[in-house]
C-alpha cells in the first residue's frame, strides 16, 4: 500500500502502530455512537482489535489532514469502505474526499461494488454516502456500482 494524496493538505496514510492518537478519536462518546452503536469509548484493546481485524480483511488508512491524522478509512473484505473522523474536522467535505479516493482505490483492485454499513440513526454519514452516489440496498446498508 502507498500513501493517497488527495491534495496538498489530505492524504491517506497505509496504517501503522499509533494507538495513542488514534485512541484520542475513540473516546468521543458521539462518534462511537455514530460508529459502532455504543454509548462507551474505545479501550486501547477493543482499538487494536478493530485495527487487527481491518489490516488482516483489507486495507486501512490513517486520514491526514494538514500534517494531522484526524481519522481513518478502510477498504476491507473485499468491498466495505468504513471511515472515521474526529468531530473537529467532520462537515467538511473531508469524508466525501476520502470516500471518494478509497472508491477508486476499490476500482484499481477490479471491484464493481463497494458498500457501507450506516446505522439508520446516523443521517450524517447516510447523506455524505447518497451524495457520492450511494444508494440504500438494505435496513442499514448503502452500495456503489462502478
Amino acid at each position: 500500500m502507498e500513501v493517497i494524496r488527495i491534495n496538498p493538505d489530505l492524504s491517506l496514510i497505509p496504517f501503522y502502530s499509533a494507538p495513542e492518537q488514534a485512541l484520542t478519536w475513540y473516546q468521543d462518546l458521539k462518534l462511537c455512537k455514530q460508529v459502532d452503536n455504543i454509548d462507551y469509548p474505545y479501550s486501547l484493546e477493543r482499538l487494536e482489535a478493530m485495527y487487527n481485524y481491518l489490516t488482516s480483511h483489507g486495507e486501512c488508512y490513517y486520514i491526514k489532514f494538514q500534517d494531522q491524522l484526524i481519522g481513518d478509512i478502510s477498504l476491507y473484505d473485499e468491498n466495505e469502505i468504513a471511515i472515521v473522523i474526529c468531530k473537529e474536522f467532520q462537515n467538511k467535505h473531508l469524508g466525501r474526499k476520502c470516500v471518494s479516493a478509497i472508491m477508486m482505490r476499490a476500482q484499481e483492485k477490479g471491484l464493481s461494488s463497494v458498500k457501507a454499513q450506516i446505522y439508520n440513526f446516523n443521517k450524517q454519514s447516510q447523506a455524505m454516502f447518497q451524495a457520492l452516489g450511494f444508494h440504500k440496498t438494505a435496513k442499514e446498508e448503502f452500495s456503489f456500482d462502478f
